[in-house]
């Protein structure tokens, strides 16, 4: 499950990059692929981290700081889908729901994971 998720992850941040790449290149389009490119690629790099936690309370803080990055990068998304900014508006869809799906994830597992903690 876990090698599954890491490949789905890096996947993520890899259809970012392509996306960031697609954009126009304006101020705008600069401006917003360099943001999404951080947040997007920050989720594949946290979870590296989240792998070698140190603690419950050190795997809950980078899972946390996972799902604000999927959040902030769907914000980013969103924008650049809004002002037409990416040719490829169907990629941005999909990754649009695909950070949906991975916030669902790591919301369940840090629920389970403060549930477990709480026993």
């Amino acid at each position: 499950m876990r090698k599954e998720l890491e490949s789905r992850i890096i996947a993520y941040s890899v259809n970012v990059l392509d996306i960031a790449e697609g954009m126009q290149k304006n101020f705008m389009g600069s401006h917003l692929a360099n943001q999404v490119i951080r947040s997007g690629t920050s989720v594949s790099l946290n979870f590296g981290e989240l792998q070698g936690a140190q603690s419950r309370k050190d795997f809950l803080h980078k899972a946390s700081i996972i799902q604000k990055e999927l959040r902030e990068t769907i914000i980013n998304l969103r924008i650049i889908s809004e002002k037409n900014l990416c040719r490829n508006k169907e990629l941005v869809s999909q990754i649009i729901k695909e950070s949906d799906e991975l916030i669902a994830i790591f919301y369940k597992t840090i629920q389970t994971c403060r549930k477990n903690q709480n026993s």
